[in-house]
């Protein structure tokens, strides 16, 4: 009898593919429980899951990093299933894919440091974005945006044509589907009218000498006074001018040593950071607003 060879074929590897489970509502006993029980039950295995119970105010954070078997589209499966237990507690909710790359729109005037460097944490993947455009009132750096590849739109602003050019920022928001803006050190105040539009969308930095050090030069000021530390505030923007629901901050310390640009110097560095921090755990979901303050789930 002659043995028949039958070639075995291997079976298929699942596809795996990860999410991210961002919620707040009001506390009640049996919120975790429900959230990894629906996880559990949808064959899902938690990597990493942060929460944090306010008690004064009685609210619940929680951000859910996990895996489960499937492709691109299991997270439509997954949002609709999860709709009922979201429903239960009353929650502000959100599920995506871990890595998704939001659409970012960056604004910047003539100082360059901040958008310089989110062009490159972007451009190496280590911020989770894909830059979609950049608008300037100015065209100083035209050149290093389009050099990335990415459009450049010089738009001008002067008291009489700024309603005409934030309805231009706002046509380009719309054209190319963005979700979140990104002042780099762009030197315009919003009104009112944009802030609400961007509300929880918008992203902005300056420098954190206020309110003690307003106006031109601040850190000329803040040398005169013999400032030790230097530092920057990345915030949601609002109405109020600055004030905006905080998200990153970042310091360093000086001395008598420090000149006036040495403080420029040390203060660039700091903006960036916190202006790149803030971005990323944005787009991360890691930052949830309560009020006008923020819960940072790192």
């Amino acid at each position: 009898m002659t043995a028949i060879e039958t070639e075995t074929v291997p079976a298929a590897t699942p596809t795996t593919v990860d999410h991210v489970l961002t919620l707040d509502c009001s506390e009640s006993p049996g919120i975790v429980h429900a959230v990894s029980g629906f996880l559990l039950e949808h064959g899902c295995d938690i990597i990493d899951n942060q929460q944090f119970g306010e008690r004064s105010e009685g609210h619940f954070f929680m951000r859910v990093h996990f895996a489960s078997d499937g492709d691109a589209s299991t997270a439509d499966t997954l949002r609709a299933a999860f709709g009922p237990v979201a429903e239960k507690f009353g929650m502000r909710w959100r599920l995506e894919r871990h890595g998704f790359k939001r659409k970012v729109l960056i604004m910047v005037s003539k100082f360059g440091h901040c958008l310089n460097d989110l062009l490159f944490r972007a451009r190496i993947g280590e911020l989770p974005v894909d830059v979609v455009a950049v608008v300037s009132n100015h065209t100083d750096h035209q050149a290093l945006v389009e050099w990335h590849g990415i459009p450049f739109f010089h738009v001008p602003v002067t008291p009489d044509t700024k309603p005409a050019a934030e309805a231009r920022l706002l046509e380009l928001v719309d054209e190319f589907d963005v979700e979140l803006v990104v002042l780099a050190r762009y030197m315009q105040v919003l009104s009112d009218n944009l802030t609400r539009t961007l509300d929880g969308k918008a992203i902005n930095i300056h420098h954190s000498f206020l309110p003690s050090f307003k106006g031109a030069k601040p850190y000329h000021q803040a040398y005169a006074r013999g400032v030790k530390t230097v530092g920057a505030t990345a915030h949601y923007v609002n109405a109020e001018l600055d004030e905006g629901p905080i998200i990153a901050q970042q310091t360093v310390e000086v001395n008598h040593t420090y000149g006036p640009e040495d403080l420029v110097a040390a203060g660039r560095d700091t903006e960036c950071k916190a202006l790149s921090n803030a971005v990323r755990w944005h787009c991360e979901g890691r930052v949830i607003l309560q009020g006008n303050r923020t819960v940072v789930l790192r």
